[in-house]
């Protein structure tokens, strides 16, 4: 699977890939399907551009994306949209309309409560598992694990000589993932060196704007539809 994430934290003066409102990510995100993605990820945010779980946000986010494409969305959950644990769970709670899927950091404070409220309310989890953070030691031996949708192997590592490298390590110290499916990815300077692994190990891949915002051979993407036909690219040239 080729996942695309379409904005995650970044404004407008990143990159001319990066959508905001949600009538934008609805047209980059039908694009990135025709292009060869087949699951989005996406940060809602407010008008202010913050990263945001309010419900009435991701409502609107949601429904824009699913009126322009018939694939997965999923949403984030991390931290820095809602920094207390407990809120979090609330604002799961309080969502109208549901996500396919919903990230969990798993080293961040209340992330088994988190996972919890959503596999109650049937959202799918996907378990991120950051490089360099206690993560996938604490996934490993948690009850949930076992019922996540996939694994998020997520390298942090932005060095593009040694990225492969971490990768590689975080998907040592995953191990088997309890069965579950993974998805490699990398950013920044080691978006691409980890896309490449992660086709050669047969793993899902995430690319888009939240991750890079440049092509392979460094020249800045004018949209998500050209980095995700660049990675179905790299994919091809890997299976030749």
């Amino acid at each position: 699977m080729i996942q695309v994430c379409l904005n995650g934290r970044r404004g407008a003066d990143a990159s001319a890939a990066v959508p905001l409102s949600p009538e934008a990510l609805a047209r980059s995100a039908a694009e990135a399907v025709a292009a060869g993605a087949t699951d989005i990820h996406v940060h809602p945010r407010t008008p202010c551009r913050q990263d945001t779980l309010s419900p009435r946000v991701v409502a609107a986010t949601l429904t824009a994306i699913r009126a322009a494409v018939r694939v997965p969305v999923g949403v984030t959950t991390g931290a820095w949209a809602e920094p207390d644990p407990r809120r979090r769970v609330e604002r799961v709670r309080e969502w109208t309309v549901l996500p396919d899927h919903a990230s969990v950091n798993w080293h961040e404070p209340g992330a088994e409560e988190l996972a919890a409220a959503l596999l109650e309310r049937g959202v799918g989890v996907e378990a991120g598992l950051w490089s360099g953070t206690e993560g996938h030691r604490l996934f490993r031996r948690s009850p949930l694990a076992p019922r996540v949708l996939r694994v998020l192997a997520e390298v942090t590592d932005t060095d593009p000589a040694t990225a492969t490298g971490s990768a590689r390590l975080l998907l040592a110290e995953v191990g088997a993932a309890h069965g579950r499916p993974v998805l490699l990815h990398g950013e920044e300077g080691g978006a691409w060196p980890v896309a490449a692994l992660a086709f050669r190990l047969g793993l899902g891949v995430r690319i888009g704007a939240e991750d890079v915002t440049v092509l392979p051979d460094g020249r800045p993407a004018r949209s998500n539809a050209e980095l995700v036909a660049a990675a179905v690219r790299l994919r091809q040239e890997g299976a030749s």
